[in-house]
């Protein structure tokens, strides 16, 4: 079967070297499709772009160049939408910076799904950790699409969370779709691929560079309605994407947390600096107007009346044996043993410095 040709045109845009978004878009302005500026004289695009890319796209559209990315798409699970596309994300086309052309592996459905972002700590705390995952769940089961970047820690959480709900979820990556990065989350990559979507608008072959990262976090914000910041220290990308979708024009939700805890002390800034205070996921279906809830929530609350006393002793703040000891009146023999049963039901972590903190 033979290429598109409109395709290629796309494809040897967004290759040509020293060009840019911007500089593509404003290409795509005066010519109006990528066929028209490759048939354009030099003397013409110089108007517009500088000699040497001028004379780049003078050359033609090169097979070579194009030739991985087409025979990628022989895969039918793999697709590449171009703003030209019907398929291309329409909440990405008011961003001011929108991609010129997306390279997608699974679901083209999601793309145009109404979608939250949810991004947080690689460090998270084990709190956090099942915070990301349940938000997703709930916020998935009621039809949000959770967009995420695909990273340790909050971000893996968050699309384990939305992949068993309805939404599904889309991962942001920083690399070309024939790279998986981090290795560590290969399988949820491929789970991601088969049930939800991956994104990039980077070229295949693209190695996971530092600079990649921070840049696709406008495509994680712009996708969604809103982003939720989980647990975010200070100097966490996390804030990048906040602000990002704060020019955007997108809400921002943050989970508060311990005043002790580092990885609280983003959200908290986001919080004095206007994000919308957020402790269920009810809080953001209400505040975006999602009417459609589950009807059995993955965040329900554990404060029942079957909860171990020990569990409201603790609260969710680290806290170790003697401060227990002296608010529960238990022996250390009773409190070790309770201690073991609801860290091996997943009810409590141990963390560093022989402190424990309460899970759910």
């Amino acid at each position: 079967m033979q290429p598109d040709p409109s395709l290629k045109a796309w494809l040897a845009l967004s290759l040509t070297k020293g060009l840019g978004g911007e500089g593509a878009r404003g290409l795509l302005r005066a010519y109006g499709s990528p066929e028209a500026v490759f048939t354009a004289s030099s003397s013409s695009l110089k108007s517009f772009v500088k000699p040497e890319v001028a004379a780049e796209i003078s050359r033609g559209i090169a097979d070579e160049p194009v030739a991985p990315a087409l025979a990628w798409l022989e895969d039918g699970n793999n697709h590449i939408v171009t703003l030209a596309d019907a398929d291309y994300p329409q909440a990405l086309l008011n961003i001011p910076d929108p991609p010129l052309l997306l390279y997608v592996k699974g679901r083209l459905d999601l793309l145009n799904r109404p979608a939250l972002a949810v991004v947080g700590s690689r460090n998270a705390t084990p709190q956090g950790l099942n915070n990301a995952e349940a938000f997703s769940r709930t916020l998935s089961e009621a039809g949000l699409c959770i967009v995420s970047g695909l990273a340790h820690g909050v971000d893996a959480a968050a699309h384990r969370g939305a992949l068993k709900g309805s939404g599904s979820s889309i991962a942001v990556v920083g690399t070309g779709l024939d790279r998986i990065y981090p290795a560590a989350n290969r399988d949820l990559a491929h789970a991601l691929a088969t049930e939800g979507t991956i994104v990039s608008e980077f070229p295949l072959g693209t190695p996971p560079l530092a600079a990649n990262f921070p840049r696709r976090n406008r495509i994680i914000s712009g996708l969604g309605v809103g982003t939720l910041v989980v647990e975010a220290s200070v100097q966490s990308g996390s804030l990048i994407t906040a602000r990002l979708a704060l020019e955007q024009g997108r809400d921002v939700f943050a989970i508060p947390g311990s005043i002790h805890a580092p990885q609280s002390k983003g959200c908290h800034r986001l919080i004095k600096q206007g994000a919308k205070l957020v402790e269920a996921a009810q809080d953001i279906l209400e505040e975006l107007g999602v009417l459609t809830m589950p009807t059995a929530s993955a965040e329900a609350s554990a404060a029942t009346d079957n909860e171990p006393a020990l569990l409201i002793h603790m609260g969710f703040d680290p806290i170790d044996l003697d401060t227990l000891i002296a608010l529960s009146g238990l022996t250390m023999a009773e409190l070790s043993a309770m201690l073991l049963t609801l860290e091996l039901d997943g009810r409590i972590s141990t963390l560093p410095g022989g402190l424990y903190q309460r899970l759910n």
